[in-house]
């Protein structure tokens, strides 16, 4: 979901995340992490609060690298209302028919559905308006439509007259109308790959793609699994009929990259004026969203959520180029009345690109709930919970968290001179909450549940001449990951 004017900062934010992925120094504080260290957790004899000792806020600013590193840590303190912590085994759901039926009946009960590559092939009138279209672009001078820019050459991305003429071609052969084939959403599927004599019978063994017709639109359905990995993704998309060009680049946009980012040439938008464009509640959204994630049957609630306005066309979000709007809404697992914490990390990441290891991403649940129902649904790696593996575990207290979190932000971003001329993260909120850990050397479908710290928040940067502003104010970026038990600093897109 995050949109294509964000890419200005992407330099920055990779930069902090190749960082983050330092080696734990020698001379930190901060114990090294062992396979086997989640077997070797202490039960404790107090409560939650008494042994954390937290406050209710956390305030403090420091500065490093003479003056190009900020942190700038004021923050709101938020701990579950909960007497004790366990920790939990958990392993990958068996992705079957069973999981894939489940997914199916919770948000397409009554549908028909369709094999996506006859369903989605153009048809003689499509391919007709495209061309219609494309000519009207080049008649008026607009031989960039989409703006894709030029290469290093000067040369155009976008050939106008090489796709006029390629859909000139396809005319010939493409159908009077669509070709609908019905199936059920399952792997092993088949289909022809390539025309002619190329024409070859294939199937779809980790795959489905699918069209889901309803009786409040027309969906993309996908379910992609790994070969080798615990890996599934359920994706679930609608079909829009509301934009002008259906070349265009569209796409929805959270809320947050309006209300907290300032670029150069994007100065954001206010939260009056997204809501504006939202034509449903806030309740009857939520309601709407519970509903169908309720039928999964994870105990999935909802632990946070943001504006959502779909747009189209490229350049940056305004008022006249969004069509739709609403609310995403982010679920997560709850247990004992501790949520795993929500961010914006998948998990499953890779050391290098050299690394042989077979990731596992963590549990994901975001739905998009617009005026007419739900517009997009992600789910990723559903766990199965094996059971408690340590009961009411001993967390270190809060000051010795915060010196692990004060002295790694300043390792984990010691190089950042390098890259940028100036860096001041804002810090506002600390989290404690659930987060999956596991080896991939030892098992890439089993991890522990364990408590974590996460500090969110934002950051301005000034690079190449270029400054750029995220107050962070509903982010949900976590810059730092602390195992609240015994103080090892977690790479949150690695998972350990």
């Amino acid at each position: 979901m995050k949109q294509k004017y964000m890419a200005a900062i992407a330099a920055a934010l990779a930069i902090g995340f190749l960082a983050g992925c330092q080696e734990t120094p020698e001379n930190s504080i901060v114990k090294q992490k062992g396979a086997d260290k989640a077997q070797e957790y202490e039960s404790a004899s107090t409560s939650v609060k008494e042994m954390v000792n937290a406050p209710e806020t956390y305030k403090n600013k420091v500065t490093y690298e003479n003056g190009v590193l900020t942190i700038d840590t004021d923050a709101e303190i938020i701990l579950p209302d909960v007497e004790m912590v366990n920790t939990y085994k958990v392993t990958a759901e068996e992705v079957n028919q069973e999981l894939i039926d489940k997914v199916t009946n919770a948000f397409f009960d009554g549908a028909k559905f369709y094999h996506a590559y006859s369903y989605s092939q153009q048809t003689k009138e499509q391919y007709q308006e495209e061309i219609t279209r494309l000519k009207q672009y080049k008649a008026e001078g607009n031989l960039d439509p989409y703006e894709y820019g030029k290469d290093e050459n000067g040369e155009l991305y976008f050939d106008i007259d090489a796709v006029i003429a390629r859909d000139e071609q396809e005319l010939a052969d493409a159908p009077e109308e669509i070709i609908k084939e019905e199936v059920k959403p399952s792997f092993g599927l088949e289909y022809i790959s390539g025309k002619g004599e190329e024409a070859e019978k294939m199937v779809n063994e980790h795959e489905f793609y699918g069209i889901a017709e309803t009786g409040h639109g027309i969906y993309n359905y996908t379910i992609t699994s790994g070969e080798v990995s615990a890996d599934v993704k359920f994706d679930i998309r609608k079909q829009r009929d509301d934009v002008p060009d259906p070349m265009e680049f569209m796409d929805w946009v959270e809320g947050r990259y309006l209300m907290d980012v300032k670029l150069e040439s994007f100065s954001g938008m206010p939260e009056d004026e997204i809501k504006s464009l939202i034509d449903i509640s806030y309740e009857d959204a939520e309601k709407i969203a519970k509903e169908h994630v309720g039928k999964l049957g994870y105990g999935w609630e909802i632990q946070d959520w943001d504006y959502a306005l779909f747009h189209h066309g490229e350049g940056n979000v305004r008022k006249e180029n969004v069509t739709d709007g609403g609310y995403v809404f982010f679920f997560t697992r709850v247990l004992d009345g501790m949520p795993i914490t929500h961010t914006d990390s998948y998990g499953g990441g890779l050391e290098d690109m050299d690394s042989t290891l077979t990731p596992w991403g963590y549990e994901r649940c975001e739905i998009i709930i617009g005026d007419n129902g739900f517009q997009e649904v992600e789910i990723f790696n559903p766990y199965h919970v094996e059971g408690v593996q340590t009961e009411h575990v001993k967390l270190m207290d809060f000051d010795s968290i915060m010196k692990i979190y004060e002295q790694m932000m300043e390792v984990s971003n010691a190089d950042i001179g390098e890259f940028e001329k100036q860096r001041t993260y804002h810090v506002n909120k600390i989290k404690l909450g659930y987060s999956r850990i596991y080896d991939p050397n030892v098992d890439n479908r089993a991890g522990v549940l364990v408590p974590v710290w996460d500090f969110f928040g934002g950051f301005d940067a000034e690079i190449d001449g270029h400054y750029e502003q995220n107050n962070g104010e509903h982010s949900k970026q976590s810059f730092m990951t602390i195992n609240a038990i015994d103080g090892t600093v977690i790479n949150r897109d690695l998972g350990y």
